[in-house]
């Protein structure tokens, strides 16, 4: 399928999502555990140069998201880089970064479940109440545990729920967004009165070099503006509107990165922030316990949307790909009332829901940390090779700078993949074989049974 043809009549999702709409989801989806658990670990890494670790991530990400803006108005079809690939790269390839997509997003809905998990545990112990402990998580991770059931629970919920049509969601997702955004101004108005300037210094405490560490790790905070990518072809006006969700949300939660970050290691010296749960911790350090039970219901707000928009995403992933015919055709149903990829909703759903229900979370991000570096190189590639073999294609938004934001994009991408562990290689690596055996055995039953 080629820029700006409209998919096959009966297999099209329904077009309901306005620009407001688009950023929402947006913002639902990066706006997470990113703020309320990655920044800490962070401040460890870099103490207040934190600061600049968001500054220097925010910019990584930045090129990758124009370079998603670019392909988005070209392409506004269920998929994002699973289609960009197809229609730049061809099918392998495309199969290759689709099947990486199913990894990113099921690993990182079954992280982000079993932190709200957690999350959740916390809060009940505050109350003085507990989940049985065979309940409370994987297996292995500590005595007598079997099965993480909040998690489990918590994924087939919203797989039934996103069954309804996707400007549903969007409406839900907008008013988990103004109670999240409402938690993020409350911690701002009440920590910059406890800011003390002189807690900020030494800015860069461990070297230049922890600057880059921490914008590493932090990086992935910024993630989940490709979600909007996603749902262009549900989009009313995608070539105006998406370029619109993805940039301006990634815009609105740099700004707000920036400003927690400055709070974060103002209130108290670096040394004194917990990694595993830095607000609520925080105002408990101040005294203000009243604010941390707040702070702390926020958070999981805060994963609760993350979570919500990545069960969106994989299912239109594996819907994009059954529709160019490289899954069976029934992946590609869609619900006759709601139009939603709803058969693919279910099962993502009890995949993600078992995974995270056995899996401990740490193993879970190192695998999605590898898929979306993958991701976005192959993003930022294919717009260099557009602007080299079809440079009059219309482009409703155009990459300001293109060729020389898609390489930056490129090269920072594949460095950052570089500098991940051997094991998060050896791990993408068993998965994209496995897609290569499923591929090539499909299309051999595929052409054996057709040709009957």
């Amino acid at each position: 399928m080629g820029p700006g043809e409209a998919p096959p009549k009966g297999a099209a999702l329904s077009r309901s999502l306005s620009r407001l709409d688009l950023l929402v989801i947006g913002v639902a989806q990066i706006i997470g555990a990113g703020i309320f658990v990655i920044s800490g670990v962070g401040v460890k890494i870099a103490g207040p140069g934190i600061i600049l670790s968001f500054l220097v991530a925010g910019g990584a990400c930045t090129l990758a998201a124009l370079c998603y803006a670019e392909l988005a108005s070209m392409l506004p079809q269920a998929g994002s880089a699973y289609t960009y690939a197809y229609a730049i790269f061809g099918e392998l390839l495309a199969w290759i970064i689709g099947w990486d997509l199913i990894l990113e997003y099921g690993m990182a809905a079954s992280a982000v479940a079993a932190g709200w998990s957690f999350y959740l545990q916390d809060l009940l112990g505050g109350f003085g109440l507990s989940i049985p402990v065979w309940a409370s998580g994987p297996p292995m991770s500590l005595p007598g545990r079997v099965i993480n059931l909040p998690a489990a629970l918590v994924v087939m919920g919203f797989a039934v729920l996103l069954i309804f049509r996707t400007r549903l969601n969007a409406i839900i997702a907008m008013g988990i967004v103004v109670v999240k955004l409402a938690v993020i101004a409350f911690i701002l108005v009440l920590g910059v009165g406890l800011v003390k300037p002189q807690n900020w210094l030494p800015l860069i405490p461990h070297g230049g070099w922890s600057i880059i560490q921490a914008a590493s790790l932090v990086f992935f905070a910024f993630l989940g503006f490709d979600v909007v990518a996603i749902t262009a072809e549900e989009s009313r006006h995608p070539g105006r509107d998406v370029p619109f969700g993805i940039i301006g949300s990634l815009a609105l939660c740099s700004f707000i990165y920036l400003a927690v970050a400055l709070v974060l290691v103002g209130m108290v010296p670096y040394t004194q922030v917990n990694p595993d749960s830095p607000f609520s911790t925080l105002f408990r350090q101040v005294g203000m316990f009243w604010a941390a039970e707040v702070v702390g219901v926020g958070a999981m707000i805060g994963i609760t949307s993350v979570l919500y928009m990545l069960l969106l995403a994989q299912p239109r992933v594996l819907f994009a790909m059954a529709r160019d015919g490289l899954l069976p055709r029934w992946v590609a149903g869609l619900h006759p009332r709601y139009r939603t990829p709803h058969r693919m909703t279910l099962l993502c759903g009890a995949a993600v829901a078992l995974v995270a229900s056995l899996t401990p979370i740490d193993k879970l991000a190192y695998l999605c940390n590898i898929g979306t570096l993958f991701a976005f190189f192959l993003v930022c590639s294919g717009v260099l090779v557009l602007r080299f073999t079809h440079p009059t294609l219309p482009r409703p938004f155009t990459c300001p700078a293109g060729k020389l934001v898609a390489s930056l994009g490129a090269l920072v991408s594949l460095g950052l993949m570089l500098s991940m562990p051997a094991s998060s290689w050896w791990r993408l690596g068993i998965w994209l074989g496995a897609g290569l055996l499923i591929y090539f055995l499909y299309g051999w039953y595929s052409k054996r049974f057709s040709s009957r």
